[in-house]
């Protein structure tokens, strides 16, 4: 029998005056939330020890491919009666699709996984290789034609360019993992320098490739074998676990588009992803606190190869001119063993003080020691040889150092949904520097300013400001311990 309040009450509601009553929020379903998490995948520290040396041989055998075309081109040119000018329009035309190549890598690992993004840029780096010997070939035959197949094939290096930025997002998020206590967190950056030092490793086993192989098949040989250490490293990548990160992502997401919105947030909740963000991983990226990151560390990263451009790729160039520091070429050869030596500890040391004081902190200390030490190489004497390996060494080790310090930066500056994307972003400003610096020293030279006023302006005053723009990004806590 109802009472009076009972019937006030329902003929108020069907009048649609019904009392403010908030209704709770339905209940997650603790079995698909349950189901959910058993998908992520269990990362053992012998999983991350597996991860890291894939990771670490991934690096080496993607920058022999990306540093052997820049070694060969000379003799490239050589070969196919290419002019100066053609030869830097045809590096300047590659460096600019390996820029695109490695923009648009990120949010294809943001969409299909870490452990898919680091086989499709080792398999990429290999094709490249071997099908950059075919397209000289063609090159030779037809012409202009030819060389736009060169073109093409050489920017799908890029995909080899990428694979630092894909392991800084799969590493840190294992990283994430295993790392659960603050012993173990503060030798992240550290360890993560020993796989990035693949660099230098990379650029050695490129130089004695091309120093063996070359007189005994030209410079097709090298690209060739370029393509078989590649084989060892896909079949190995099938050990590699997908990241829990990126799985508890991915289910939180079938269970929205499922409408199950309230087992979704109880996912992430749970698992500590973040589901703020429904955008796709390019447009987030530039959203809420992905925007930050995207920008200063870009606008860093991308002045900080000027640097590149004018004292590693153009290093020889430099140091030989007559209007630069008039080094015999040999001489100049023996600078760039010992930097390649001082850049591999570079990696290490700047690993080692990211976490103790904080990337960015290290890495703005790095780029602008370095730019005071190439501002007093390029006015340091003609013919002061002992001076001058010195203070090309000191640069070079403060400038490449930070980048083992600032890739693992890239992956703390990120949610879980952008970070390969921003890690992309980031890594393909780069190649845009290397462009602009490129276009810039050249447009130096022509004009008559000779090698020291042009690497002064495109080199020492960019890393300067490099060192200057990373401390607009936020400071991340080297002790702290992530879970995403």
């Amino acid at each position: 029998m109802n009472t009076p309040t009972d019937d006030a009450s329902t003929s108020a509601a069907l009048a649609g005056d019904a009392p403010d009553i908030t209704r709770p929020e339905p209940a997650a379903d603790s079995r698909l939330v349950a189901a959910a998490l058993a998908e992520a995948p269990s990362i053992t520290r012998k999983d991350l020890n597996w991860a890291l040396v894939l990771c670490f041989l991934a690096w080496t055998f993607a920058v022999y491919d990306f540093v052997l075309f820049g070694n060969l081109l000379p003799e490239m040119a050589a070969d196919l009666g290419w002019s100066s000018a053609q030869s830097t329009g045809i590096n300047t035309a590659v460096t600019a699709g390996t820029a695109l190549v490695a923009f648009g890598i990120g949010p294809i690992v943001d969409r299909f996984g870490r452990r898919k993004g680091i086989v499709l840029a080792v398999a990429g780096a290999a094709l490249a290789s071997g099908l950059t010997a075919v397209a000289g070939l063609i090159a030779g035959v037809v012409g202009g034609l030819g060389v736009i197949v060169l073109v093409m094939v050489r920017s799908m290096a890029g995909l080899g360019y990428a694979e630092q930025a894909i392991n800084a997002t799969y590493l840190n998020e294992l990283f994430a993992q295993t790392h659960t206590d603050a012993r173990r967190a503060k030798r992240r950056g550290f360890i993560y320098s020993l796989v990035q030092s693949g660099w230098p490793v990379g650029s050695v086993l490129a130089a004695a490739s091309v120093y063996v192989l070359f007189p005994i098949g030209g410079w097709e040989l090298p690209f060739v074998v370029a393509m078989f250490p590649a084989v060892f490293v896909l079949l190995a990548a099938k050990k590699l676990k997908e990241t829990p990160q990126f799985v508890l992502r991915r289910e939180a997401d079938c269970l929205l588009k499922d409408g199950h919105e309230a087992e979704a947030f109880e996912l992430a909740r749970e698992s500590g992803i973040d589901l703020a963000e429904q955008s796709t991983p390019l447009a987030a990226a530039f959203k809420g606190a992905s925007l930050r990151p995207t920008l200063i560390i870009s606008i860093a990263f991308m002045l900080s190869w000027f640097g590149v451009l004018c004292f590693v790729m153009l290093g020889t160039s430099y140091l030989t001119a007559p209007d630069g520091k008039d080094v015999p070429f040999t001489n100049a050869l023996g600078i760039l063993v010992v930097s390649n030596g001082t850049a591999f500890l570079g990696y290490l040391f700047h690993g080692w003080l990211g976490d103790r004081i904080g990337r960015r902190n290290t890495i703005a200390l790095g780029w602008i020691l370095s730019g005071l030490s190439f501002l007093a190489l390029v006015l340091a004497p003609q013919g002061s040889f002992g001076l001058i390996i010195a203070l090309y060494s000191s640069g070079l080790f403060f400038l490449i150092g930070p980048f083992a310090a600032l890739l693992f930066f890239n992956g703390e500056s990120f949610p879980a949904h952008t970070r390969a994307t921003g890690g992309s972003i980031i890594n393909a400003s780069g190649q845009l520097g290397a462009l602009i610096a490129g276009i810039g020293v050249t447009a130096a030279l022509a004009s008559g300013s000779g090698w020291g006023s042009a690497v002064m302006a495109w080199g020492c005053v960019p890393i300067l400001l490099s060192g200057l723009v990373i401390l607009g990004a936020r400071n991340v806590d080297p002790r702290a311990v992530r879970t995403d």
